[in-house]
């Protein structure tokens, strides 16, 4: 019998993911048919059948999830035997799968994105957006390297290592009472209508935390999904909300109708940082990226 290979067990982990077969081709790179020819040829091989096909889509069979689950950490090791070698050879080199958080990536990465480039010119970083649940899945499956998001994450399996600390400002629709002040506090949002993200960003949970210590309610008929949709409905005078320091500056900071107030210190602020498997052979280059962004975000903020 010939063994198992691994390109038919990514097959099966695509399928698995996808739930489609044409989609799992082309995640492959391969056609339909073929992905499809191989995976009979690994059912005839096991002697069970992994996948339930259907006219629109595909699930796995009890057999399937079995097989699936240890594939994922068959090709995991694969991957690491690649990174570890890569490593050995140069540790700053080679692809760095690293996934930000919606609230962060579009914010962060201006500001870091140059200087990773050029003090990393070896790194090929892959860059992924994800919530914190499906960020911490897919880095405990092995299909990302590392995470930036915020700290503390409720588990022990990974290592992280603190960036930055970001406080929060207030942003208010231009001609709102606190528009003008140069400074707000938590308490000024008593009665106030607290606009925040749909449930599953970290974001709407730190906003709440902080909010839960003035009278401020929130708008119970709304979720925004991005922090652009948040802005816009601050702009249409729907409500209050709480940015990330990062998301009012730069190209962000001057968007019409919004007034951007901080926060009298101590801030609420948010803790970001990265996250790892202590196992990864790409600790190195995580590390190296770490540096990169700690130096650059312990900088005042340029006018």
């Amino acid at each position: 019998m010939a063994d198992i290979k691994l390109k038919d067990l990514r097959y099966l982990v695509a399928v698995a993911d996808t739930g489609h077969f044409g989609q799992a081709a082309a995640l492959c790179f391969v056609s339909q048919p073929t992905l499809s020819a191989q995976l009979r040829k690994l059912e005839e091989y096991l002697g069970v059948q992994l996948i339930e096909r259907q006219p629109r889509h595909s699930a796995l069979t009890d057999a399937g999830v079995a097989v699936v689950l240890r594939a994922r950490r068959i090709l995991e090791a694969s991957d690491d035997i690649v990174a570890v070698t890569q490593q050995l050879r140069d540790p700053l080199a080679g692809r760095l799968r690293l996934a930000l958080l919606p609230t962060i990536c579009p914010y962060l990465l201006p500001v870091v994105a140059a200087r990773i480039r050029k003090q990393l010119p070896r790194l090929d970083l892959m860059l992924y957006e994800h919530q914190t649940g499906p960020m911490l899945h897919k880095l405990h499956s092995g299909e990302i390297d590392a995470g930036i998001l915020a700290l503390p994450v409720d588990t022990e399996e990974f290592s992280e290592r603190q960036l930055y600390s970001e406080p929060f400002v207030l942003a208010v629709p231009e001609g709102h009472r606190l528009a003008t002040r140069k400074q707000a506090q938590v308490d000024d949002l008593d009665g106030e209508t607290l606009l925040l993200l749909e449930d599953g960003h970290c974001l709407r949970d730190q906003a709440l935390a902080v909010c839960s210590r003035s009278g401020a309610h929130e708008k119970q008929d709304f979720r925004a999904t991005s922090l652009e949709t948040l802005r816009q409905m601050v702009a249409s005078g729907a409500g209050v909300t709480l940015l990330p320091e990062l998301a009012s500056n730069g190209a962000y900071g001057g968007a019409r109708g919004v007034a951007i107030v901080p926060f009298a210190k101590p801030s609420p602020a948010r803790q970001i940082g990265m996250v790892w498997r202590p196992s990864s052979a790409r600790a190195t280059a995580i590390n190296a990226v770490c540096d990169v962004i700690y130096e650059l975000m312990q900088q005042p903020p340029k006018d």
